[in-house]
């Protein structure tokens, strides 16, 4: 497809700015900026990286917490052409440089705090530009100083590009190992945001305002894009503590409409009782993806906040873009016409099969794996043809999750073909963290698996055996993923066995693990 096809993603913030100038952009902590402020940054942003010899197919590391200049980055880089490659914050500075490795960056920008993030990746020869928000050392550059010194560029300054070019490099496992830069495109991405402001936040327009609760790097960030191409005000939590009383206090002040959240961030904000002490009556869309909910859960967030519950699944590789469940399919009651543990129906424009091991697709209520199709499908693996292939099999996205449809065409999760398990949110995949744990010299093998937690959803537990002669105990375990993990991907637990259970094979099924440490009372 030739470049008529496809609009520059960062128009959206363009026209958004040139229709409602005046319209409050971004609220964080005591700072506004109006849509004609956040462009105009943006654009001494795009002039500064351009200056620097950044530009078109670039990639842009992200090492940030939310905040304005993360997500001024995020539209600068679209503006320019650029790849917007953001990470987690939480990672350790040797995953960070592997995202940089793998990424091959060109330019990074990190939060206060994060110089020993930049340190890694410059040693390993990637970033030789570090914009540094409020800290800069040595060679980095002062954020808001490259902001000030920059020239405005024209008007329309945008670089053009084709519907496939590269937008953002949303890193996931997909379903085993290190992460994969899933690629999203201009064109893909602008069919994302016109989904969900049909299927998911209908009606959004410069009267709205959005709070944000998780990291703009993942689901968050995808939300905002409809919420700036409709001239919603966005509002950040002031601090990255994830803080309910906030929460609700912010819901109130700006009579906030819609949120993205995870069904651990939904349920905390429903038990404390900060709920029942602010008006939070302006909600409309309250969007939780990302793990299955409670039905316990479910029913109390219902009651608590009213018939304004919107769920939806979807991948970083379909970019969010596979089911949803409206308000309106919701319901307290246990009444069998409404679709009760489903996570939805196919989005508008999107379809979903259960594919048997054959490839065939299976008649309703039999499960298989869930596959998809559509134009809200990433682009593939960035440089990874054995992952591609593996994932486009049979001209279906392989999701790697398992589930039915019923007759109606409303999916159910049933299970993942993979063994990942999602803690607060944050996907864990038990096969890096097996890796780390086997590089503690005293560990033979080991196994881990995630258990359901009352907190964070799921949390893992390592089953480990030692070498022979050697003894391992908890605390040397996970002292010894300290500075090998991030907080997140730690199991929680760690037992020690004389052996794990395997099958036939000689393999070790999670499934056997599970039933052993339930067995055995082990737990959270």
């Amino acid at each position: 497809m030739g470049p008529a096809t496809a609009m520059n993603l960062g128009r959206l913030l363009t026209q958004t700015a040139r229709r409602v100038p005046d319209a409050v952009a971004l609220v964080w902590g005591e700072q506004r900026w109006s849509f004609a402020e956040l462009d105009a940054r943006v654009d001494c942003l795009c002039a500064a990286l351009r200056a620097r010899g950044i530009g078109k197919g670039d990639r842009i590391l992200t090492h940030s917490r939310n905040g304005n200049a993360m997500f001024e980055m995020m539209w600068a880089a679209f503006k320019i052409g650029a790849v917007w490659v953001p990470t987690n914050f939480r990672l350790t500075p040797a995953e960070v440089g592997y995202l940089a490795e793998t990424s091959r960056a060109r330019a990074l920008l990190r939060d206060r705090g994060f110089s020993a993030h930049a340190d890694a990746i410059r040693a390993a020869g990637h970033c030789e530009l570090v914009l540094a928000i409020g800290d800069a050392q040595g060679e980095d550059l002062d954020y808001e100083s490259a902001l000030a010194a920059a020239t405005p560029p024209p008007p329309d300054h945008e670089a053009d590009v084709e519907y496939g070019d590269p937008v953002w490099f949303f890193y996931t496992s997909g379903t085993t190992g290190r992460p994969k830069a899933a690629v999203l495109t201009h064109g893909q991405m602008a069919f994302v945001v016109t989904n969900h402001l049909a299927d998911l936040f209908p009606g959004v327009t410069e009267r709205d305002a959005s709070l944000v609760l998780a990291p703009l790097s993942h689901g968050a960030g995808i939300h905002q894009l409809g919420q700036v191409a409709r001239g919603a005000r966005t509002v950040l939590l002031p601090t990255e503590r994830f803080d309910v009383e906030e929460a609700w206090r912010l819901v109130e002040e700006h009579g906030v409409t819609n949120m993205f959240t995870v069904p651990t961030i939904l349920t905390a904000l429903v038990e404390h009782d900060a709920v029942d002490r602010y008006d939070h009556s302006s909600l409309k869309h309250v969007i939780y993806a990302g793990a299955p909910m409670y039905r316990a859960d479910q029913k109390r967030a219902l009651q608590k906040l009213g018939p304004c519950l919107v769920q939806y699944f979807g991948l970083g590789e379909v970019t969010g873009n596979i089911t949803v469940l409206r308000p309106d399919q919701h319901s307290t009651e246990d009444d069998e016409s409404f679709p009760l543990g489903s996570c939805g129906s196919a989005r508008t424009g999107m379809d979903i099969a259960i594919l048997g091991e054959s490839g065939a697709r299976l008649a309703p209520g039999q499960t298989g794996e869930i596959c998809v199709r559509g134009p809200a499908v990433f682009a593939g693996y960035f440089e990874n043809p054995e992952a591609n292939e593996k994932a486009f099999r049979g001209s279906w996205f392989h999701t790697g999750d398992l589930g039915h449809l019923d007759a109606r065409g409303f999916l159910t999760i049933t299970g993942r073909a993979s063994d990942m398990y999602i803690s607060g949110g944050s996907n864990v995949y038990p096969r890096e963290v097996e890796e780390a744990i086997l590089t503690h010299p005293a560990v033979l093998e080991c196994a881990v698996v995630g258990l359901p937690h009352p907190r964070w959803g799921e949390s893992g537990v390592a089953a480990v055996v030692a070498r022979p002669g050697h003894q391992v105990t908890e605390g040397a375990v996970l002292a010894h993923l300290n500075e090998r993990l991030s907080r997140y991907k730690q199991p929680l637990r760690v037992v020690v066995w004389d052996a794990l259970p395997k099958s036939g094979y000689g393999k070790i099924p999670k499934r056997l693990v599970q039933d052993r440490l339930r067995e055995e009372g082990i737990g959270f």
